[in-house]
């Protein structure tokens, strides 16, 4: 039986908040990534900040409905990043978050790989019947991440999103389960 968090390029962890922190404290302070990670206006958290949000945010939900992992490297195991999938049990439906956060890794197939190896664990661990994701269009990296992971489009909400006094638009991308075992069934 195949490893359910171990993808080609990274695996999946549970972090502490203390890693969690020291890593958001190193990644937040680059404002390119901050724009790509989060719609908020940027902040600086200290480590201590950081660690105190991370605390509270790992163990915020006690329902179950909250899945989070850190993202590690197979090669060398360097924490590079953050997934998360919020699951709405009644509709079978996720709402996934991904966050590379080490620009080493940027545009190397990392991200994709996480998010294949978190769909993979969706749909076959928790038998979701689709997962979604929003994104802005600007991240032209994430957008192409997504669509190699199989995600379509599905609807756009324009001017969403102020980004160095433009307005840019949000789209909202899907998969549904069929169309992921499809693209696995292809894939052999």
């Amino acid at each position: 039986m195949r490893d359910l968090f171990r993808g080609a390029l990274v695996r999946l962890t549970s972090e502490s908040a203390e890693d969690i922190a020291r890593a958001n404290t190193i990644w937040m302070r680059d404002s390119e990534f901050h724009r790509f990670a989060d719609s908020e206006p940027m902040r600086l958290w200290s480590e201590k900040r950081q660690r105190e949000w991370a605390e509270k945010s790992i163990e915020k939900d006690p329902d179950d409905s909250y899945f989070r992992f850190g993202i590690r490297t197979l090669a060398d195991d360097r924490l590079i990043g953050e997934i998360m999938l919020r699951i709405d049990w009644p509709r079978a439906d996720g709402i996934l978050g991904i966050a590379i956060g080490d620009r080493d890794y940027w545009g190397r197939g990392f991200g994709t790989d996480a998010t294949d190896t978190l769909l993979r664990f969706a749909f076959h661990e928790l038998n979701l019947r689709r997962v979604t994701l929003g994104t802005d269009t600007y991240n032209k990296r994430a957008l192409r991440s997504y669509e190699k992971s199989g995600f379509r489009i599905e609807g756009t909400t324009r001017g969403e999103m102020l980004r160095e006094h433009t307005r840019v638009n949000s789209v909202w991308m899907g998969i549904l389960r069929e169309e992921w075992q499809a693209r696995q069934e292809g894939a052999r």
